[in-house]
């Protein structure tokens, strides 16, 4: 009994002399007195080790109590018993903020303790978790002792990210700028868009970063385009939210034109309709037509803008020539069909040549002056229009007066130079039968003078006066046989 106490006195001595006061670091310097855990053998294997979970799990948690660790008891436990441990050697001087041991049967605790061995120190090292912390624990091999190695801050998981995207305009014309916006995304360290066009065929990809988050594409092919699109966070972690718009790019419309005459003959001052009404437009409507007229060199020579239907231009023109008119159409998103097939027409406006005449007016016969009423008709040759005229009339005088003057008849070949716009003179010769039957009829020479009053390219009217002296014969003596015409011509 008495060499029991002995011994007893003696093993607290040593752990004393082991490990020396509470208040500075202990210094441990060999394994196998005063185990935790009594485990048979000098090398325990991690299957051994697991055992302690089920076997000595109360004192486990008195000695958790005792450095404060209550709440990693179970934990710890759950690590011993999932096995996973790594095998180490730790050289001399490494320390422990803390172990429990076994003495007199009871938990006892050291804190701030030192390997002070002259060996390395063999160990089992397990990990346990939590949200802020990770701590490695050290059980040395054979004593089955648990020791805290070393805790460090856990490095928590990033949160989440969650993808944000806008995408403006959702709808747009041909290579208009698309605008693909993902600065809304949150906690995102990296961002990427897929775009995919109306066949569900991937196109493109784009990356973004929380600086640099906006991007501005555009497409040169009209339909439906899907942008699909995610966030990653600083883990790495794809972000799981749905992330998906559409836009559309809209169908420019598709011009037809059609011309009233083609060719243009003789349409020098009359009205050529462009109808531009048969235009489409597949996802909307033709809202405005734009005319183009163009000459032989293509030079524009005039515009015409048709800001709702019907789509229609009338042009006169009074020029003859070649010509091209074309049509651009747009649709209620402003978009305009193809420049690169334009609808454009090509055309050629020729002038009327000939035109009937209708003459009346008064005249005055020399011998007394005698008034006579006159009409004529006949044709128009214009042999170069707006410059040079040939008119051939005919017709017949009524004199105002009786016996001896009768009616008499007129024919004319005249050629008119058009000296401007308004005015003509003209020269010719002409026939008159006898307007007294003691006279004779004869040629006569014959000279004008007009001035247009209107002149529609397709009609003009003009007052004229003319004046007829006979080619000189003994039989028509000129002071007896010319005449002064004041009249009004129509041609048409």
């Amino acid at each position: 009994m008495k060499s029991k106490k002995i011994m007893i006195f003696l093993v607290v001595l040593l752990a004393i002399g082991l490990v020396g006061s509470y208040a500075e670091t202990k210094k441990w310097t060999r394994t196998g007195a005063n185990t935790f855990a009594r485990i048979q053998g000098k090398v325990p294997t991690a299957g051994v080790m697991k055992t302690l979970a089920e076997k000595y799990a109360g004192d486990i948690k008195i000695g958790l109590d005792q450095v404060g660790q209550g709440d990693m008891v179970e934990p710890v436990l759950a690590a011993l018993k999932e096995g996973v441990f790594t095998e180490a050697s730790l050289p001399p001087g490494e320390k422990f903020a803390w172990m429990f041991f076994r003495l007199n049967n009871k938990v006892k605790v050291w804190e701030d303790v030192e390997w002070a061995g002259k060996k390395p120190l063999d160990v089992f090292l397990f990990d346990v978790k939590t949200p802020t912390k990770i701590y490695t624990y050290a059980m040395p091999r054979p004593c089955g002792n648990l020791a805290l190695y070393k805790s460090v801050d856990a490095v928590l998981p990033a949160p989440l990210a969650t993808c944000m995207m806008t995408v403006s305009p959702l709808k747009v014309n041909l290579n208009e700028p698309i605008t693909v916006d993902m600065c809304g995304s949150q906690n995102a360290a990296a961002m990427s868009v897929d775009v995919f066009n109306a066949q569900g065929v991937k196109i493109g990809t784009h990356a973004f970063t929380p600086g640099d988050c906006k991007w501005k594409t555009a497409f040169d092919a009209p339909g439906t385009y899907v942008f699909k699109a995610g966030a990653t966070n600083a883990d790495g972690i794809l972000s799981s939210n749905p992330c998906e718009v559409s836009a559309y790019v809209n169908v420019p419309p598709v011009c037809k034109l059609w011309t009233s005459c083609l060719p243009c003959e003789d349409y020098v001052g009359k009205p050529i309709t462009f109808d531009a009404n048969g235009s489409t437009d597949a996802d909307g409507q033709v809202v405005k037509a734009v005319f183009e007229l163009t000459d032989e060199t293509g030079n524009v020579i005039d515009t015409y803008t048709a800001a709702a239907k019907p789509f229609t231009w009338q042009k006169v023109l009074t020029k003859a020539g070649k010509y091209g008119i074309a049509v651009s159409v747009f649709d209620d998103m402003g978009a305009v069909s193809s420049s690169a097939d334009p609808c454009k027409i090509a055309f050629d406006v020729t002038q009327k040549k000939f035109f009937w005449v209708a003459e009346l007016g008064g005249l005055l016969a020399r011998g007394t002056y005698t008034g006579f009423f006159f009409g004529r008709v006949g044709m128009l040759w214009a042999v170069s229009p707006d410059l040079l005229d040939i008119i051939l009339t005919m017709g017949p005088a009524i004199p105002t007066q009786g016996s001896p003057w009768k009616v008499f008849f007129m024919g004319n070949v005249v050629a008119n130079l058009h000296l401007g716009p308004s005015v003509y003179a003209g020269a010719g010769l002409g026939y008159t039968t006898k307007e007294q039957d003691v006279r004779k009829s004869g040629m006569d020479l014959i000279g004008q003078f007009g001035v247009n009053i209107f002149n529609n390219y397709t009609n003009a009217g003009s007052i004229f006066a003319e004046a007829r002296i006979p080619v000189i014969t003994a039989d028509r003596p000129v002071d007896d046989h010319y005449k002064l015409l004041l009249g009004f011509r129509y041609i048409f």
